[in-house]
């Protein structure tokens, strides 16, 4: 059975997948390889990656595709996300990495991240599904797809991930007055709202949310409302509102306490939820179904031949 491998290093792991396609077209996990990184701690000023950073990034990738030496591994796809693609030095670590490891990541444009996500989510969606808007807030940006077919008619990147946000406005993770907090929100949706052609929700279609994001501010919601849940299907946008004080309210530590806010991303969860909660107002989003596809596994159907879904 023909199987395909991809590489995702981010900021926050380092993730080799290989997956097969089965004979009903379901898209099967064969290895699953995981190194924890910290990048954002990696990071200068300017987001030049230190060079602590890139040697733990040489020795995550040499660690996961070295983790199980007696396994043919098939071409493995390598891509770093947008910690790295948006580096001053990118150039110099995908160097460095590849001498060291024999591994050359590739950098995917934002809007190639976004075509990604959605002709996952369509997939995973199903045949019947019609149109479809996909929202993915990463570290770096926030992409945004929308469409009725196995093609995406929309496509849209902006520098408005959760870490940038946090180093631009939340430094630290912190929110240090309720000014302080309503000054954030502002800027994120002025910021969208002057983003040119963003999609908005289509009556009687679907709204896919694809990202850790989401799904942790999903939980964290559930939680909050005394429906706890490891596996969130829906976050509405009253839900997200109701979740935003608790981050508010909380240090980075105490975040981690959080039912759903994990340790390494706790720092950047507050500014998480605030840019989801303005990108639904700005694509007048209600609620989100969590999709647990996204762009990894855009590439590893597209490798195995099988990225349309309907």
């Amino acid at each position: 059975m023909r199987q395909a491998a991809v590489l995702d290093v981010g900021c926050h792991s380092a993730l080799l997948t290989v997956a097969q396609r089965s004979e009903d077209g379901v898209l099967e996990p064969v290895l699953s390889r995981k190194v924890r990184l910290g990048l954002h701690q990696s990071l200068g000023p300017e987001g030049r990656l230190r060079q602590s950073g890139v040697r733990t990034v040489q020795e995550a990738v040499a660690e996961v595709v070295t983790a199980h030496p007696r396994l043919r591994l098939p071409e493995v796809f390598a891509f770093a996300t947008s910690v790295i693609r948006d580096a001053p030095n990118c150039d110099d670590v995908i160097e460095r990495v590849a001498d060291s490891t024999g591994v050359r990541l590739r950098v995917l444009s934002g809007e190639e991240e976004a075509r990604l996500a959605y002709s996952a989510a369509r997939r995973w969606a199903g045949p019947a599904a019609g149109p479809l808007l996909v929202l993915d807030i990463g570290g770096g940006t926030l992409e945004i797809a929308s469409g009725t077919a196995a093609r995406p008619r929309t496509l849209h990147s902006l520098p408005l991930g959760a870490r940038t946000v946090t180093r631009k406005h939340l430094p630290g993770g912190i929110v240090s007055s309720e000014e302080h907090l309503a000054e954030v929100r502002q800027a994120l949706r002025r910021s969208l709202g002057t983003a040119s052609g963003l999609p908005r929700a289509e009556p009687g279609g679907r709204v896919l949310a694809c990202s850790k994001t989401f799904t942790q501010l999903a939980r964290l919601a559930a939680a909050a409302r005394d429906k706890p849940t490891r596996t969130p299907e829906r976050l509405t946008l009253r839900a997200l509102r109701d979740a935003i004080p608790l981050l508010a309210a909380a240090t980075p530590r105490d975040r981690e306490k959080l039912p759903g806010i994990s340790p390494h991303r706790a720092e950047q969860s507050l500014a998480g939820a605030l840019v989801a909660e303005a990108l639904m107002e700005a694509c007048e989003v209600r609620s989100v179904t969590i999709c647990p596809w996204s762009t990894r596994e855009g590439l590893l159907l597209e490798r195995l031949g099988n990225a349309s879904g309907g």
